[in-house]
C-alpha cells in the first residue's frame, strides 16, 4: 500500500565511467559500453519532511513498538544475561542476511581469539558494531555512523573501515562497471551531505520512534556510504534508533532475525522505498519485529529451562563462583580459565573449582584437540543459539566441529 502521501523517489543522475581496465583486455561490446554514460542515484532530502503513512501501516508500527517495549521490560528486568545473548543472536541473523553464516560455537571461538572458520570472525565484527551503535545511541551522528563501521571491519578489513566510500558501488550487474547494475550508489561526493540530511531526519522527535528508524535505514541504504558493510551497519543504525527513542532499554530486540523469514520481501521493500513509497520498509520491519519477539521468547525459555537444570544439580554456597559462571557461559558458552577468571575476578584455583563443579553437573563439557588452551563449552546453550537461527530461516549451520 503506498504512502497516504507522495513520498520523494530517488533521482538520477548521468556520469562518466572512467575503467580502471585497459580497453584492450575487454571484448569490443564490454568496450563499447565503458564508453557511455551510466545513471547514479541522488537521494533525496528527508530531513524536515512529514512522514504520513497508511493507516494500517502506522498501526502495524505502533503493534511492532508495543511488542519491542513489552519484551524489552519482560526480558531487561531478569538477571541471567540475555542482553549479551540476544545482540550476538541479532548480528548472526543480520550477518546471515548478508549470506554470512557460521554456527554458535564457531562465533564463541572467534570471540576468544580461537581458531575459527572466516564468517564467524566477520560476525564477531558485527557483534562490536552492534554493541557500538547501542553505545552511541545517545549521539546519532556521523562519527557514530562511522564508529560502528570502524567496529565491523576493524578486524578484517582495516584499511576501508571507519571511512566514507571514494568510489562508486552498485548492486547487481557486472564487477567491471555500473552500466548494468540494478541499482547504483549516490557519487562518492554525494555521501557526507546525504549523510547529514539523514541524521538530521534521524534525531527529529515528532516522527513516531519505529517508523523513523524503519525509514532511516531505507535511507541509509540508498546512499550505501561504505565499499562494504552497509547492510550491517544499516541494521546496527536500527538499534541505535530505536535504543535513542526508548523502545528499547535493555536488550537487542533481534529484527534481522525476523527479516531472514523473508529477505526477498524486505530487499523489495528497500527497491520501493527508491520508488518513492516509505510504506513498505516500515511494514517489512514491523513483521520482522513481531516473528523475531516470538523467536526470541522461544530463546529465552529455552535458556531458562537450561539454566535452572544446571542450578538444580549444583550443591554449592550461595557466595561459591559457580553461580556466576553459570550466567557467564549462558552469554559465552565456550569459556576457558582465562576468561573465567577475568570475569568473575577470581583466582586460577577457584576458576578451575567452579569449571569444575559445572563439568559434574554436566553443563560443561571439555573441547577436545585444542592447540592454544583448554577450553569448555556449553553444549545446551550452543544447541539453543542454532535452534535459534533455523527458526529465523537460516538455510545452512555452520559445522560443528
Amino acid at each position: 500500500m503506498a504512502s497516504d502521501t507522495a513520498w520523494p523517489a530517488v533521482t538520477w543522475e548521468e556520469l562518466t565511467w572512467r575503467s580502471n581496465i585497459p580497453v584492450d583486455l575487454l571484448s569490443h561490446s564490454a568496450a563499447e559500453r565503458m564508453r557511455d554514460p551510466y545513471l547514479a542515484a541522488v537521494t533525496p532530502e528527508i530531513a524536515d519532511l512529514e512522514v504520513r503513512l497508511p493507516r494500517s501501516t502506522a498501526a502495524a508500527a505502533e503493534e511492532a513498538s508495543a511488542l519491542i517495549r513489552d519484551f524489552d521490560v519482560e526480558v531487561g528486568g531478569e538477571r541471567a544475561p540475555f542482553a549479551a545473548i540476544l545482540l550476538r543472536s541479532e548480528a548472526a541473523s543480520s550477518s546471515q542476511i548478508e549470506n554470512l553464516t557460521s554456527g554458535a560455537k564457531q562465533i564463541a571461538l572467534a570471540e576468544l581469539g580461537e581458531d575459527a572458520r572466516s564468517n564467524a570472525t566477520v560476525i564477531v565484527g558485527n557483534v562490536d558494531a552492534m554493541r557500538a551503535a547501542l553505545d552511541l545511541s545517545h549521539t546519532v551522528d556521523a562519527d557514530s555512523i562511522l564508529a560502528m563501521h570502524r567496529a565491523l571491519l576493524g578486524r578484517t578489513a582495516p584499511d576501508v573501515a571507519g571511512a566514507w566510500r571514494t568510489e562508486q558501488v552498485w548492486i547487481g550487474g557486472g564487477g567491471y562497471s555500473p552500466h548494468n547494475a540494478s541499482f547504483v550508489a549516490p557519487h562518492p561526493d554525494r555521501v557526507p551531505a546525504a549523510i547529514d540530511d539523514l541524521v538530521t531526519f534521524a534525531r527529529r522527535e515528532d516522527v513516531p520512534a519505529f517508523a523513523q528508524a524503519a525509514i532511516a535505514h531505507a535511507q541509509f541504504e540508498t546512499i550505501h556510504p561504505f565499499p562494504d558493510g552497509n547492510g550491517r551497519t544499516g541494521r546496527a543504525l536500527v538499534h541505535a534508533l530505536l535504543r535513542r527513542r526508548a523502545l528499547t532499554r535493555s536488550v537487542t530486540v533481534p529484527v534481522s532475525a525476523g527479516l531472514l523469514v523473508d529477505t526477498q520481501g524486505y530487499f523489495d521493500a528497500l527497491t520501493a522505498y527508491r520508488e518513492g513509497d516509505p510504506a513498505q520498509i516500515v511494514e517489512a520491519m514491523s513483521a520482522a519485529a513481531d516473528s523475531s519477539v516470538a523467536n526470541g521468547r522461544i530463546l529465552v525459555s529455552d535458556l531458562r529451562r537450561t539454566r535452572d537444570a544446571w542450578a538444580s544439580r549444583v550443591k554449592a554456597r550461595s557466595d561459591s563462583a559457580v553461580w556466576p559462571l553459570m550466567d557467564l557461559v549462558l552469554r559465552q558458552p565456550v569459556v576457558n580459565t582465562a576468561v573465567v577468571k577475568a570475569e568473575l575476578g577470581v583466582n586460577h584455583t577457584n576458576a578451575m573449582k567452579a569449571i569444575g563443579r559445572l563439568v559434574e553437573a554436566g553443563a560443561l563439557a571439555e573441547v577436545g584437540g585444542r592447540r592454544r588452551s583448554i577450553l569448555w563449552q556449553a553444549s545446551e546453550v550452543l544447541t539453543a543459539l542454532d535452534a535459534f537461527a533455523v527458526r529465523a530461516g537460516r538455510r545452512q549451520l555452520g559445522s560443528p566441529s
